[in-house]
């Protein structure tokens, strides 16, 4: 008899949302994505961060408030747009699954990259001017957009 507790599709793929989102170096916010081809394949992961060759501790802040060039949200490439530009493969028809619902930039990335559907664990800026806004462009382009229903399964890695 096969074993019964295995993980399934949204578990494994939002679990390794969550592991990339522990890539992030971001104090305040750390969020992950991964990408699925219809084939359940993973096609890349991603995480909020700096962009490739921007020194994160020399070039960087973090800082949340203050003057725009003074802070984090200037220079931060989002999980999703990260995941979409490392992928080695168009991501067309593909899901996206994202530990924070996507902003209205990166959702304007998922729609132009022709990702169909996103599977978010939290929309924590619902109701922002932001957030209105990319829910009202992936609704205009039929992109489907579910809230992951936790399993309350614990996944462990020990290393």
């Amino acid at each position: 008899m096969k074993r019964q507790d295995y993980l399934s599709w949204d578990e494994y793929f939002m679990g390794l949302a969550l592991l990339s989102a522990e890539r992030s170096k971001d104090p305040s916010t750390q969020v992950g994505a991964c990408i699925v081809n219809p084939e359940l394949k993973i096609v890349s992961v991603g995480y909020n961060g700096a962009p490739r060759g921007y020194d994160d501790d020399k070039d960087m802040t973090w800082e949340r408030n203050g003057d725009f060039l003074d802070t984090k949200y200037a220079y931060v490439c989002h999980s999703e747009l990260n995941a979409i530009l490392n992928s080695d493969v168009p991501v067309k028809d593909c899901k996206l699954y994202v530990t924070l619902f996507p902003c209205n930039e990166c959702a304007k990335v998922i729609i132009q990259s022709g990702i169909k559907e996103i599977v978010y664990l939290s929309d924590k800026y619902d109701g922002t001017k932001e957030n209105i806004a990319a829910k009202k462009m992936l609704d205009a382009c039929n992109i489907k957009y579910t809230k992951y229903e936790t399993s309350g399964k614990d996944i462990k890695i020990t290393l």
